[in-house]
């Protein structure tokens, strides 16, 4: 998966056939790969087609996965001791296995939906997931952005931040935040 140029056009969808484009934010939890889910089957359910709200067959689902920023690590760690050209390259292959692990989870996820006739793109950002999303949304001129909760309590919230909660203030387009239940 190498870097992807993005484009299209902007803008709420306005007739029936229009290209719809939805970002589905994925990473390694369960509750991304239940936001998938969701979307596929409320966004672009076989009930959407037959009563004519859209058409299907112009959807794409962007599946954007954000790596976190790489560590700033200089040639020496603080102990003194030279990093080896292996350790920076294991952690440089970690990265990677773990992109391919999450777009091989998401791939399943729609290898269960009738997707034959909808577009699955793959976009792999790297640094701050918040601010990398809210970029490509914008590039990808995205019309729905979906995503999962983790249902952070407040305390976790207040020390991590909230992803969804920084997009819903900074996207412009509709958000979707998919809360996983419970029993799920």
């Amino acid at each position: 998966m190498g870097e992807a140029e993005y484009g299209g056009s902007g803008g709420m969808m306005m007739g029936k056939n229009k290209d719809r484009r939805i970002v589905v934010a994925v990473d390694e939890s369960e509750e991304s790969m239940y936001a998938l889910s969701w979307c596929l089957t409320n966004l672009l359910s076989q009930q959407a087609k037959t009563n004519n709200i859209i058409s299907i067959n112009n959807n794409t689902i962007v599946l954007l996965y954000v790596k976190p920023p790489p560590p700033a690590y200089s040639s020496m760690d603080p102990t003194g001791y030279l990093f080896a050209g292996d350790v920076v390259a294991t952690m440089e292959k970690y990265s990677r296995d773990l992109a391919n692990s999450v777009m091989n989870r998401a791939e399943e996820v729609y290898r269960g939906f009738n997707t034959t006739t909808i577009k699955v793109e793959k976009k792999i950002g790297s640094g701050d997931a918040k601010n990398v999303i809210c970029v490509a949304v914008e590039k990808l001129a995205a019309d729905v952005l979906v995503m999962g909760s983790h249902d952070y309590g407040f305390f976790k919230r207040a020390l991590l931040g909230s992803v969804s909660d920084y997009c819903s203030k900074h996207v412009k387009c509709p958000l979707v935040v998919v809360k996983r239940p419970k029993n799920a």
